[in-house]
């Protein structure tokens, strides 16, 4: 993963507890949609901690799978979680390192919001692909689905009115269908759909919740990591004092990603 100087994407089991984990129940549905033979070749790029690489070596019979990420630490939980036959390198991917229409299937979980220039990555996954080869992606909803992000925002912003702007509903553009769908257009892709996928966050108690958020992996952690002790209090008893808890203190949430594919003519 890439992203802004405020999102650090180094510590690949921070990560894992942060958001990692949810992503891997994405993959599930992702790739069961998808419903591409066995035997393919396969690029996961911006692979992250390996989430959707490894449902890929375990569910698709690949003739071969590889993870391309330009984060070693993200690199080194993947490689250590992954099946045998999954494969990873760092790589750029707005520059893959890879021959014309060598896979043929380019897939990518999470990543697209983060990169630098998102229309070059698919570009450039478009043309890695062979012609009728599939892409696809998925991202997460910040802009109405991801109720997690969504209840830290508000209670973020409402002991410090300038966390408003750090939303990722309001600084990633990719988190909706139609940009997704004319992104995947624009790089000349063909019978493009979006659909969504929702699946549930449920924490054993509100700690569970809060933990992660001490990672400084990704934007909401990065912003924790700059509070100072008392701001991150405030922080803490307004967020806990928001979300829906259950008798046992549980606190049980859905997250949506919007899934993207399309197929090089």
């Amino acid at each position: 993963m890439e992203g802004g100087p405020a999102d650090v994407w180094a510590q690949g089991d921070a990560y894992e507890r942060y958001m990692g984990r949810w992503s891997r129940r994405v993959a599930e549905v992702f790739v069961a949609r998808l419903g591409v033979p066995a035997g393919l070749r396969w690029l996961d790029v911006g692979c992250g901690t390996g989430a959707l690489t490894a449902v890929v070596a375990a569910r698709c019979g690949p003739r071969a799978v590889v993870g391309l990420d330009r984060s070693p630490g993200f690199l080194r939980t993947a490689r250590a979680a992954a099946p045998a036959q999954a494969r990873f390198a760092i790589a750029d991917a707005s520059a893959l390192p890879v021959r014309d229409a060598s896979f043929d299937t380019v897939v990518s979980g999470l990543a697209l919001n983060f990169l630098e220039s998102p229309s070059t990555a698919v570009a450039e996954a478009a043309r890695v692909v062979r012609p009728g080869g599939l892409v696809a992606a998925y991202v997460w909803d910040y802009a109405g689905g991801m109720a997690l992000l969504s209840h830290f925002w508000t209670a973020a912003a409402a002991v410090d009115p300038a966390a408003a702007a750090l939303d990722e509903g309001r600084r990633f553009p990719l988190c909706r269908p139609g940009p997704l769908h004319a992104l995947w257009t624009g790089a000349g892709l063909a019978d493009v759909t979006v659909a969504p996928v929702e699946v549930p966050t449920v924490f054993g108690r509100f700690e569970d919740v809060w933990e992660p958020f001490l990672s400084g992996q990704g934007p909401a952690p990065g912003y924790v990591a700059r509070l100072n002790p008392a701001a991150r209090d405030r922080l803490r008893t307004r967020l806990a004092a928001a979300l829906p808890t259950g008798p046992d203190g549980s606190v049980s949430l859905t997250a949506r990603a919007w899934t993207v594919r399309g197929r090089r003519p």
